[in-house]
Parts: C-alpha cells; sequence; structure tokens
C-alpha cells in the first residue's frame, strides 16, 4: 500500500448498551476515516436508535444489528466481515464505551500504511506513574495473565494483551479463520494467538484509556479460572503448528525431550523417596544423582526451548508478501477464491 494513496481505514465499534457513549465515540474519530461500522450487539437499551440516528446524519456510518448477543468478539467479527466484504484496506477496532479515544485511529493505522506491521495493539501500561497508581491486584493479575498470553502466541515482546484497541491490515484478517476466534473476553488474547500462527508482526503502541462510571461486563473470577484453561489450550496448538506441523527445528526437540527428563528424574526421585521412609534406609548419593541430573539437565533443555522461542518473534510484516485477493471472507460462507 502506498503511503500517498489514500488508505480505506475502516473502524469497528462492538457496541452493547452504550446509547449514552456511542455518538461521542464517532464524533472523536477523525473525519479522513473512510467508514465507520457500528455492531449493535442485541443491547437493551436504545443503542439501537442512536446508531440508526447517526447513520442518517453521518455518511460513513453503517449499522449493523445481531439478533442475538454474542460478546465483543462476535460483534468485532460481524464488523470486520462487513468491512472486507466492502474492500476496507485498514480495519480499526474501538469500543463504544468511551475508553477509548477514537481519534487515535489514524496512529493505529500508520503503522500498517508504512509497511511496518500487520497488526498494531495498544498498551495501557507504558506511563510508570500510571501504572504504579493502579491497584496491586490488578497489576498483578495483569502480569499474570500477560505472561500465559507470551507462552500461548510467542508475542514475547507484548504486554497487556486484553487491551481491544487494535488494527489490522485487511489481506492479514482474511487468512484469519475468525468464526473460531472466542466470541467475549478472550477474543484479543485468542486473536494474537492466531496471529502468530500466521507469524504476523505485532506492535504496541502507548495508550491512555478513560476509566469514568460506565459498567464493565467482565466477570473477572470467570477469567481467572477460564482464561488460563484457554491458553494453555492456544500454547499446545501453537507448539504442534509452529513445532511440528509446519517446522521442524531444535526447538522441537529439546522441550520434549527436556519434560521427559524432568518427568523421569521426578518420578524416580519420588519413588526411591517413598521407599526409603518406608525402609529407614537413607538414600545412596547414586540414588540421588540418578534422579537429580535428569531434572537438572531437563530443566536446561526447556529453557534452551524458551530461549530459541524468545528470539523468533515475527519481525518482518507478512502482508507484503502475501498475494493480494487469495481469499475473501464472506459470512455464512466458507472461504472462497476471488
Amino acid at each position: 500500500m502506498k503511503r500517498e494513496e489514500q488508505a480505506r481505514i475502516a473502524v469497528v465499534i462492538p457496541s452493547f448498551n452504550v446509547e449514552q457513549s456511542i455518538e461521542a465515540v464517532i464524533e472523536s474519530i477523525p473525519f479522513d476515516v473512510w467508514r465507520i461500522y457500528c455492531v449493535d450487539d442485541c443491547s437493551d437499551d436504545e443503542t439501537w436508535s442512536v446508531i440508526s440516528r447517526l447513520a442518517e446524519s453521518d455518511p460513513r456510518v453503517r449499522g449493523v444489528r445481531r439478533s442475538r448477543n454474542g460478546g465483543v468478539g462476535a460483534a468485532f467479527v460481524d464488523g470486520l466481515s462487513k468491512a472486507l466484504e466492502d474492500s476496507a484496506e485498514i480495519v480499526v477496532k474501538v469500543d463504544g464505551d468511551g475508553q477509548m479515544n477514537g481519534a487515535f485511529v489514524d496512529d493505529f493505522a500508520r503503522p500498517i500504511m508504512d509497511g511496518e506491521a500487520d497488526y498494531v495493539k495498544g498498551n495501557r501500561f507504558f506511563d510508570i506513574e500510571r501504572v504504579l497508581a493502579m491497584p496491586r491486584t490488578r497489576l498483578v493479575g495483569n502480569a499474570g495473565l500477560s505472561f500465559l498470553s507470551k507462552l500461548s502466541t510467542g508475542y514475547w515482546n507484548l504486554f497487556d494483551p486484553a487491551n481491544g484497541y487494535v488494527a489490522i491490515h485487511a489481506d492479514v484478517a482474511r487468512l484469519i479463520p475468525v468464526k473460531k476466534l472466542h466470541q467475549r473476553y478472550f477474543f484479543e488474547s485468542d486473536l494474537l494467538f492466531r496471529l502468530a500462527i500466521l507469524r504476523a508482526k505485532v506492535i504496541e503502541l502507548p495508550l491512555e484509556t478513560v476509566y469514568e462510571d460506565e459498567t464493565s461486563h467482565l466477570n473477572v473470577w470467570r477469567c481467572l479460572v477460564t482464561f488460563p484453561f484457554l491458553h494453555a489450550r492456544n500454547f499446545l496448538k501453537r507448539l504442534f503448528y509452529n513445532y511440528v506441523l509446519r517446522n521442524f527445528s531444535l526447538g522441537s526437540v529439546v522441550l520434549p525431550t527436556g519434560l521427559l527428563l524432568v518427568a523421569l528424574g521426578a518420578t524416580y526421585g519420588v519413588t526411591q523417596w517413598i521407599d526409603s521412609l518406608r525402609t529407614g534406609e537413607p538414600a545412596t548419593a547414586g540414588t540421588v544423582m540418578l534422579s537429580a541430573l535428569p531434572v537438572l539437565v531437563g530443566i536446561q533443555f526447556v529453557l534452551s526451548f524458551l530461549a530459541q522461542d524468545v528470539s523468533s518473534v515475527p519481525d518482518a510484516p507478512i502482508h507484503k508478501r502475501l498475494v493480494h485477493k487469495t481469499t475473501i471472507f464472506t459470512p455464512g460462507r466458507e472461504a472462497r477464491r476471488k
């Protein structure tokens, strides 16, 4: 995409009970944005009426109404599908609750226009003063989820995986099986996992989020239970896809070997310890070494895999190497050749 050409930038706004904030969000979006897709996720208030009124006064606005509530991920996928059908080149996601400043849309699209990235996301943790002012429980929770996200996606250079201010190149979006994405609050992390499978380049931009009196629909305790399981599932999938199915490297050998050595050494050590308790005879130095050595070597193998994984973070955009118009996504149908 040439920088001097006006890119077709589309903004998708998942909207659920945002009748009080959606108009201000749309007004904050720069006038040079090509289209704005407001997706009403079966709201209980007058959100759809507000969107319909705005669509009449602003030619950029397109209203999309879901018949049932599916979550932020499902709403974004519907808006993304419409944007791709209409030949958008870059799609930016902005939430409709007013926490994200729409004025930053051009900033998020620019690295993609300049060919520096396939996907851009926000990071609320750049400003150290704001970070220190956050509640400790939130900091610890985000740090834990960020580490799990690094494991499951392989993007070790990223933080704040749940940040929903994102931009993606249309050609890359067409390669993602969007119907398989998690529909609710794990959506952003699941999207990063899909990008990792494609080895797309992802960068972060500092982002200030505004918190006012809006009500969060996020169930913290449900996330604490479900997110680790979902990250573990994606981690295993990524290992299989990127280290077995699509490639085979040193990491494909050292990780299973290391885990096997740790398991054998630990099992042998526990067995000998139980036998020592039963007989009252202390374990010999040789027995201890037979248990400890495989564990130590296995840990070194696992660390070697992690070092390789960290060094393998994608560093080149893939959209510049893609054959344009490869596939187009049509709702309700399989991807077809264009």
